[in-house]
C-alpha cells in the first residue's frame, strides 16, 4: 500500500467542515479516500458533499440516510416526518442519486485486517453475509441478540463492545463528543452536524485529524 488510507466519519451535509478536513490532509495522488457513509442529511448542503466526494475519488459507504431516501424514492413511501429528508431529496440531483445508488455496504483492506462500514455488525455471525438493514443501523444489541437504535433500547451494550475481531472495525453511525477507540474497533462519528467535530482516521499510522464544526446545525 502505497499512499494513507484515510476513512472520515458522518458528514452529514457539513461541505465547509468536510472541505477543511480535506485541506488539512493534503491528500495526494496515492491516498484513498473512505468516507463512512451518512454523507447527506441534516447539514447545509449535502449536494456539495457528494461534489466534494467526487472529485477526491472517494469510496462512499452506504448509511442509514442514504438508505432511507433510497427507499422513499423507491417506494414513494411517507418521510416519517424527517424534514431533513424532505429537504435532501427535492435537491438531489440525477448524477447524486446515481452516486447513492452504486455505494457499497463495506470495504475491506486485506492487508490491514480492516472492514470499513458505516454502522457497525452483530458479533457472532460472519460480518460479510449481515444485511444493509443491519451494517447501516446497528448501535447496540438487545438482550434477545436484535440490532437496536440506542433510543430503541438505552439499557443494551454496545455492539463494539462485544465485537472481538478480526477484522478491526472503522465505523461513523453513533455520534459521541470523543472518538470511541476500542482493541477491535474505531468509531469517529464525533457529531459535527451536532456541532461537534468531523474526525479522520489515517492508516497505517493510526493518527486522527479533526476539524471543529462552524456551529451546531442540528437538531
Amino acid at each position: 500500500m502505497n499512499g494513507r488510507l484515510i476513512a472520515i466519519g458522518d458528514i452529514h451535509g457539513c461541505h465547509q467542515e468536510f472541505a477543511e478536513l480535506l485541506d488539512r490532509l493534503s491528500l495526494t495522488k496515492d491516498d484513498r479516500l473512505i468516507l463512512l457513509g451518512d454523507l447527506v442529511n441534516r447539514g447545509p448542503d449535502s449536494c456539495r458533499v457528494i461534489d466534494l466526494a467526487k472529485q477526491h475519488r472517494a469510496i462512499s459507504l452506504l448509511g442509514n440516510h442514504e438508505l432511507r431516501l433510497l427507499n422513499y424514492r423507491r417506494t414513494k413511501a411517507p418521510y416519517n416526518n424527517e424534514q431533513a429528508d424532505a429537504e435532501t431529496f427535492s435537491k438531489l440531483r440525477a448524477e447524486d442519486w446515481a452516486y447513492l445508488e452504486a455505494m457499497p455496504l463495506t470495504h475491506y483492506v486485506e492487508e490491514l485486517n480492516t472492514v470499513f462500514v458505516h454502522g457497525g455488525f452483530l458479533p457472532n455471525e460472519p460480518w460479510q453475509r449481515q444485511p444493509a438493514s443491519v451494517v447501516t443501523r446497528i448501535q447496540v444489541i438487545d438482550k434477545n441478540g436484535e440490532p437496536r437504535k440506542r433510543a430503541e433500547s438505552p439499557d443494551s451494550p454496545v455492539w463494539a463492545d462485544i465485537w472481538n475481531g478480526p477484522p478491526f472495525v472503522v465505523y461513523g453511525h453513533t455520534p459521541r463528543p470523543e472518538i470511541y477507540k476500542l482493541k477491535w474497533s474505531v468509531g469517529i462519528d464525533t457529531a459535527c452536524v451536532m456541532g461537534g467535530h468531523l474526525t479522520a482516521y489515517i492508516l497505517p499510522e493510526k493518527r486522527f485529524v479533526q476539524v471543529k464544526a462552524r456551529r451546531r446545525y442540528f437538531p
